[in-house]
């Protein structure tokens, strides 16, 4: 009697070709996978150089466009600065004495004064005149405060604006003023340490030529007591 086709057993050969065929679909699957995956990689690699480059080159942009500003903005010229209330003295002398100067400002702004000048600098006590004076005749700037009026966060305010090089900054017991700016035959009474004619006056009188000798040395002179910096 034949068997039924239901119950008809795999041949041999049917089967092996079945598990090859099912080993070399495998083996693409893994293919295709592995394939896919470093397409994946490849893309993300490319979308990441991609934005990188962009925020770069936005960077560089804002780089150029940043320096090509800042030169392109004409500095002010000193004589173009108008500050309110400024005192000039247009007749002030200088000249090396011995001994203590009787001036007509305080704190002067000019005038005769001591052989050696006093180092520039930030002092917590008051100066002398006559060697801060000779500061001056150098080109610097010499801020006064009112030690009652200016204290605390409102002093290292003032001491982070002054200029780090060419000038002084010293305390004077009863300033009429919170504060005082004075350059050679130059002087202005401030309103306080954010008073914006501070940066007036230094960028008009800093190193200017009003001083007789701009440019020579605010160091290896004489130290203030108190000088902190």
């Amino acid at each position: 009697m034949k068997p039924r086709d239901s119950e008809s057993p795999v041949p041999p050969a049917a089967r092996k070709d079945l598990t090859v065929k099912q080993r070399r679909a495998k083996s693409r699957a893994v293919k295709v996978a592995a394939l896919k995956k470093k397409q994946a990689a490849e893309k993300r690699n490319r979308l990441i150089g991609i934005v990188t480059g962009i925020v770069a080159a936005v960077g560089v942009l804002a780089l150029i466009i940043a320096v090509v500003v800042t030169n392109g903005t004409p500095k002010v010229s000193p004589d173009a600065i108008e500050i309110n209330g400024l005192q000039n003295y247009p007749d002030t002398v200088a000249g090396h004495v011995e001994g203590a100067v009787e001036y007509a400002q305080s704190p002067p702004a000019g005038g005769e004064h001591a052989a050696a000048w006093l180092n520039c600098g930030v002092y917590t006590e008051p100066v002398p005149n006559e060697n801060a004076v000779h500061a001056l005749e150098h080109g610097a700037v010499w801020v006064t405060y009112n030690p009652d009026q200016v204290t605390g966060d409102d002093l290292k305010a003032l001491q982070d604006s002054v200029p780090s090089t060419y000038s002084v900054l010293s305390p004077i017991p009863d300033l009429q003023s919170p504060v005082t700016i004075s350059a050679w035959a130059n002087q202005v009474e401030l309103d306080g340490v954010d008073d914006p004619r501070l940066q007036d006056f230094v960028d008009k009188f800093w190193q200017a030529g009003d001083s007789p000798e701009p440019g020579a040395s605010c160091s290896g002179g004489v130290d203030a007591p108190g000088r902190i910096a």
